[in-house]
């Protein structure tokens, strides 16, 4: 039986420092074009998308570069106006060569932004969805699923409250709460296609209670008949999570392999929102998004409109680093990934840039010791799981009994039980390998 509550929280998780006064009073600015953009043709979970253009083309911004190879998959987009240099291979973020689009800017290049069949407000779910798809949007949250795959609920199923994710629970993260500052009538936008395309009866936007300015605003200009209600959480981490994020404002928790729509429920990131609200009535697609860059080791820390593509080293020379550059996270430090190399490219699901110092890694590197069964990682999950087991597990290969008898999977790494481990064991490390082997070993 579904239960109904006001906005209220989840059990366990943690509360990491917040790191977030440097940027969340910063309006958001733009990058320039870098001379060479990098455009992977796999920014999202699923199939590639399938080049439409070839070398030497020259291409306008915002047109189609490539198309969605089957349902599982979006369209790309020209970030800038310029001429296709190449088509091969790029470093991934998970340090493997992806394949990309090389685009070279034209000098002088504007940021007007070719327009396309616009989807009116009144189109059909499924006409909304297919627009959706094409405009390229993906979850910018940082997961990149692809949205238009998640708005249809299963046969038979449906879907009774949408929930917009503001809560931006990551530390260091502002990019989410700018959004909400500066593009409010883009996420009313957003929300009336989402409501149209689903079938909800209504919509909840969480905001996290560390960003009292954005609740008020939307507050003030919330539209007179849509069904929108702005709920404000305590603080804590994971909260972000869409799980989590369902239990603390419905009151209901997904069942261990479930997903949201098995309660009722759909969860879209505020920013994802906001680009379906601002691309979809002119027929655009993605060539850009909001990036917070920030860390110790940044000089001109902000939020930064920053197209797709744009190399992770012209980046930081942009906004300037300090000489004794350390670690690079692209996301936040919780969830996020170091860097494997500078010449990755900033894709959809980049939420966040940021950079440590060699200060800052000296202080964190700390020798590893056996668990002491002290129990604060199952404290500190909040899907109820035992990270300590799990680690033993890890640690001697036994993977498929992580996967049959531990629930490995529920896991979604939000990195909760490493940061509350005294004996500083890589947790969220040793579950990635162990999920990479689990899945090469299904695939053989």
């Amino acid at each position: 039986m579904l239960k109904w509550f006001g906005a209220g929280s989840f059990r366990h998780g943690v509360h990491p420092p917040e790191a977030k006064d440097a940027t969340r009073d910063l309006p958001i600015r733009r990058l320039p074009f870098a001379p060479l953009l990098v455009v992977p043709l796999s920014q999202h979970l699923g199939r590639p998308s399938i080049p439409v253009v070839r070398e030497g083309q020259q291409v306008v911004r915002g047109e189609p570069i490539a198309r969605p190879d089957g349902f599982l998959s979006v369209a790309m987009h020209a970030p800038a106006s310029g001429v296709v240099k190449a088509i091969g291979l790029a470093p991934g973020i998970a340090g493997r060569m992806l394949p990309a689009i090389y685009l070279k800017p034209l000098p002088g290049s504007t940021q007007e932004v070719v327009e396309g069949t616009p989807c009116p407000l009144d189109a059909t779910p499924e006409q909304i969805v297919h627009a959706i798809q094409e405009a390229g949007v993906v979850g910018l949250g940082g997961a990149g699923f692809p949205t238009h795959a998640k708005l249809r609920p299963p046969e038979g199923g449906f879907i009774d409250t949408l929930i917009v994710n503001g809560v931006e629970c990551e530390p260091y993260l502002t990019t989410d709460h700018r959004v909400m500052l500066e593009q409010r009538e883009d996420i009313f936008t957003g929300l009336r296609f989402l409501l149209a395309a689903t079938g909800a009866a209504r919509a909840i936007i969480g905001v996290e209670e560390n960003k009292p300015d954005a609740a008020a605003h939307l507050r003030e200009g919330l539209p007179e008949k849509l069904p929108v209600s702005i709920e404000v959480l305590p603080v804590k981490y994971p909260q972000g999570a869409e799980k989590m994020l369902i239990e603390a404002l419905l009151g209901r928790r997904v069942p261990p392999g479930g997903l949201p729509a098995s309660v009722h429920a759909l969860c879209v990131n505020v920013a994802t929102t906001a680009e379906i609200g601002r691309l979809l009535p002119h027929g655009r697609g993605i060539q850009e998004r909001v990036v917070t860059i920030t860390g110790p080791a940044v000089r001109h820390k902000g939020n930064y409109h920053v197209p797709i593509g744009t190399p992770l080293h012209f980046l930081l020379e942009t906004v300037g680093v300090e000489d004794d550059l350390s670690r690079v996270f692209l996301g936040g430090p919780m969830m996020g990934s170091a860097a494997p190399c500078l010449d990755v490219p900033i894709t959809k699901g980049t939420s966040g840039v940021v950079a440590f110092t060699e200060r800052e890694s000296l202080t964190t590197q700390v020798v590893e010791h056996p668990c002491i069964r002290c129990g604060y990682c199952l404290d500190a999950c909040p899907m109820f799981l035992d990270p300590s087991q799990l680690g033993l597990l890890a640690a001697n290969e036994r993977h498929q009994e992580m996967a049959d008898r531990h629930h490995l999977m529920s896991c979604f790494e939000c990195g909760a039980c490493a940061y509350v481990c005294p004996s500083h064991i890589p947790l969220v490390q040793r579950f990635r390998v162990a999920k990479a082997a689990l899945r090469k070993a299904k695939a053989s």
